[in-house]
C-alpha cells in the first residue's frame, strides 16, 4: 500500500501550489486544482479501504495494523525513543479515511457554486487542502507525537478558514478565539504527550510491542490520559472549552461543514479511541469521569440549540451535543472486549459508527443550509420561513438529515444512536435515561428547526425584493449524495470492521431501547410540529415569553461567554496580568536599562584614558607601578 502516501501529498502539493501560483491563476482552474487533488484522494481512500478491508483476517481474529511508511524523524538517543514519522492503517484510520475524503470532497465540489465570485477564492482552495492534509496526517500518524504536530497544522488550518473573512471584524474575533481557546487546551495535549513518553519510554501506537514499557509507568497513565483528553475537549468542544465553535460559524458555510461537522471536531474523539488500550487497561474510572464531561456536555448544547434563532448556530450547538454524544460512548466502556454478550465495550463500537453517519448528515445539514443562507442571504430564521416553496430539493435533503439526527429508523442515526444508548443503559440506567431524554431534545429542537424554515412564517416582504431560488447543480449534486449516504450507511455492517478489540460480531438491535427511544423521538417531533408548523406561532411566542428568563438565557449560551470575558478581563488581566506587566516594566526592565545607564555613564568618565597621547600613558604607566611598590612594601 504504497501508494497512501498519495492520500496526503497530493493536497499538500495542491496547497502549494494554490498558495504560491494562485493570484495567476483564474478561479476556475484554482477550484479544479484543488478540487481533481481532492478527487483522487477520495478514490485512493475508497481502494484502500477496500484493500483493507477485503484482506483475510489474522489468526487471532482481527484486522493486521499494517505501516507502509515509517522513518525515524528526530532520534533522542534516550532509551530508543524518537520522534517517527509514517502512516499507520487500522480499521479506525481506515474509516477515518474514508470519511475525511467524502466530505472533503464534498465541500470542494458544493464551494464551487458556494464561493463563485469570493475575492480570495484561489487563497480559499489552497487552505481547503492544506486542512484536508492535515486532517489525513492526524488520522494514519504512527505515533503520539506525529499526531500531535498534524493536529496542530488543523488547527493553523482551521484559523485561516475560520477567518477567511479576514475584512469582518466578527470573523478576526471567531478566528482568534477558536486559536487561543485550542492552544490553551493543546498545550494540556502536549504535557500528556511528554509525561506519557518519558514514563512509558515510547510515542509509539503499538501498544501490544512497547506492554512492558507501558505497565512500567501505569502509575502515571491516568494523569497523562487526562491530559491528552484535555486536548481532544479543545478541539472536539466540550464544555467548558466549547466556547469558540459557535462563534467559528462566522467563517463560510462550507468550512462549517467540513470543519465543525464531520472532521476536525472528531479529532478529540478519534485521539481517545486511539489510546482506547490503555483507557480501559491503565485509567476506566478517569474513563468514565469523560462520560459524565460528555453527558453534561451533550445536555447543556441541546439545552442552548432549543433557543438559537441563527439556523449556523442552532447546528453548531447540535454539533457539539452529537460530539458529547460520542465521548458518552467511550466513556462508558468497560471492558476490552466486544459484541453485545459483553455489553461493556459496545460504546467504542457505538462511537466509531456515530461519528460516521453524523459525519454524513451533519455535514448534509451544514451544506443545506448554506443553500439557504445562499437563498436568503441571511443567517435569522425569522428571514426564512415557507422555504418548502422555494427550495424543494434542499427541503428533501434537510428533512432526510433532521430524521437521521432525530434516530428515526431506516436513517443512519437511528442505528448509530441506539448502540450509544444500549451501551450507556449497560454503564448505568441513570446513565441511559439521561441520554435518553437529551436525545428527545435533539428531535424537537432539528424539527424547530426544521419548520421555521420550512414551513414557518414567510417574509413575503423579503421574498418579494429577493425571490429564494434554489441552489446551482454544484451545490445540490453534493447534498443528494450525502441524502443517499445518510439513507443507506446504516445498513453498513460496522461491527464487522471496526470494533473494541477488533474481532467481528455482528450487531443485534436492543429493542428495548430502540422502541423506547424512537417513541420518544417520535413524540419530540410532534410536539416540534405542533409548536412551530404554520404560519402562526402563538404556542411558541406564548412559552417564550412565560419562560422568558430561561429562554435569555439560554438564548445567551447561559452567559458563558460572558463569564470567561469577567474572568479573563476583569480578574487575570486587571489583577494579575497589569501587576506583572507593570513589574516587568519598572523593575526588571530598569534594573537592566540602569545597569545600561550606569555602563554608559562610567565609559564617559573613563574615555579620557584612551586619548591617543604616549605621555599620558607613561604617566599612568609609572603612577600605577608606584603604587603596586608601595603597597607591597607597606
Amino acid at each position: 500500500m504504497e501508494y497512501t502516501l498519495l492520500i496526503l501529498l497530493l493536497p499538500f502539493i495542491s496547497f502549494l501550489l494554490l498558495g504560491l501560483a494562485g493570484k495567476y491563476l483564474s478561479h476556475r482552474t484554482a477550484g479544479l486544482i484543488g478540487t481533481a487533488s481532492l478527487v483522487i484522494v477520495t478514490i485512493l481512500s475508497y481502494y484502500t479501504a477496500y484493500e483493507y478491508f477485503s484482506a483475510p483476517r489474522t489468526d487471532a481474529g482481527v484486522y493486521e495494523t499494517i505501516v507502509p511508511y515509517n522513518i525515524k524523524w528526530l532520534p533522542f538517543y534516550f532509551n530508543g525513543l524518537s520522534f517517527d514519522m509514517g502512516i499507520m492503517l487500522d480499521p479506525i484510520s481506515v474509516m477515518m479515511l474514508v470519511v475525511i475524503a467524502t466530505v472533503s470532497l464534498g465541500v470542494h465540489i458544493y464551494s464551487f457554486g458556494y464561493m463563485h465570485g469570493e475575492k480570495g477564492f484561489q487563497r480559499y482552495y489552497a487552505f481547503l487542502s492544506l486542512f484536508s492534509m492535515s486532517m489525513l496526517g492526524l488520522v494514519v500518524a504512527t505515533n503520539i507525537f506525529q499526531m500531535y504536530l498534524f493536529w496542530e497544522l488543523v488547527g493553523v488550518s482551521s484559523y485561516l478558514l475560520i477567518g477567511f473573512y479576514y475584512t469582518q471584524p466578527a470573523a478576526i474575533a471567531a478566528s482568534k478565539k477558536a486559536f487561543i481557546v485550542t492552544r490553551f487546551a493543546d498545550l494540556g495535549f502536549l504535557i500528556g504527550i511528554l509525561i506519557y513518553g518519558y514514563y512509558c519510554q515510547t510515542f509509539s501506537f503499538d501498544f501490544t510491542a512497547n506492554a512492558s514499557n507501558i505497565a512500567a509507568g501505569a502509575f502515571m497513565l491516568p494523569a497523562a490520559l487526562f491530559l491528552m483528553f484535555i486536548g481532544g475537549a479543545g478541539k472536539s468542544a466540550m464544555f467548558p472549552l466549547h466556547i469558540w465553535l459557535p462563534d467559528a460559524m462566522e467563517g463560510p458555510t462550507p468550512v462549517s461543514a467540513l470543519i465543525h461537522a464531520a472532521t476536525m471536531v472528531v479529532a478529540g474523539v478519534f485521539q481517545v479511541a486511539r489510546m482506547y488500550p490503555l483507557w480501559i487497561t491503565y485509567a476506566p474510572e478517569t474513563l468514565h469521569i469523560v462520560a459524565y464531561i460528555g453527558a453534561f456536555t451533550a445536555f447543556y448544547a441541546a439545552a442552548v440549540a432549543c433557543a438559537q434563532s441563527d439556523i449556523k448556530r442552532v447546528l453548531a450547538f447540535s454539533t457539539i451535543s452529537q460530539i458529547a454524544f460520542m465521548m458518552v460512548a467511550l466513556g462508558v466502556c468497560t471492558e476490552y472486549v466486544t459484541g453485545h454478550e459483553h455489553p461493556g465495550s459496545v460504546g467504542y463500537m457505538a462511537s466509531m459508527f456515530h461519528l460516521f453517519t453524523h459525519a454524513m448528515f451533519k455535514a448534509l445539514l451544514f451544506l443545506c443550509a448554506g443553500a439557504i443562507i445562499h437563498a436568503v442571504h441571511s443567517n435569522e430564521m425569522s428571514t426564512m420561513g415557507g422555504m418548502r416553496k422555494y427550495m424543494p430539493l434542499t427541503h428533501i435533503t434537510f428533512l432526510i438529515a433532521c430524521l437521521a439526527i432525530s434516530g428515526i429508523p431506516p436513517f443512519s442515526g437511528f442505528f448509530s444512536k441506539d448502540e450509544i444508548l444500549a451501551g450507556c443503559f449497560a454503564f448505568s440506567p441513570v446513565m441511559g435515561w439521561i441520554m435518553t431524554v437529551i436525545a428527545a431534545m435533539t428531535a424537537f429542537y432539528m424539527f424547530r428547526l426544521y419548520y421555521c424554515i420550512f414551513w414557518g412564517p414567510e417574509n413575503k416582504k423579503l421574498h418579494e425584493e429577493h425571490v429564494p431560488h434554489e441552489a446551482p447543480v454544484s451545490m445540490t449534486a453534493p447534498l443528494v449524495f450525502l441524502a443517499v449516504v445518510t439513507c443507506v450507511v446504516g445498513f453498513v455492517p460496522f461491527g464487522h470492521f471496526v470494533s473494541a478489540d477488533g474481532m467481528s460480531y455482528d450487531i443485534h438491535l436492543n429493542w428495548t431501547v430502540a422502541g423506547t427511544s424512537i417513541a420518544i423521538a417520535v413524540i419530540s417531533i410532534l410536539l416540534a410540529t405542533y409548536i412551530y408548523k404554520g404560519e402562526k406561532q402563538p404556542i411558541a411566542v406564548a412559552l417564550a415569553t412565560r419562560f422568558s428568563a430561561l429562554h435569555r438565557w439560554a438564548y445567551h449560551r447561559f452567559y458563558i461567554d460572558e463569564i470567561y470575558q469577567f474572568v479573563t478581563h476583569r480578574i487575570i488581566f486587571a489583577h494579575i496580568s497589569k501587576p506583572i506587566a507593570w513589574c516587568d516594566r519598572h523593575i526588571v526592565d530598569g534594573v537592566l536599562n540602569g545597569l545600561a545607564n550606569g555602563a554608559n555613564r562610567i565609559s564617559y568618565l573613563i574615555r579620557g584614558f584612551q586619548s591617543g597621547e604616549v605621555q599620558q600613558y607613561a604617566y599612568v604607566f609609572l603612577v600605577g607601578a608606584l603604587v603596586l611598590v608601595l603597597m607591597l612594601v607597606l
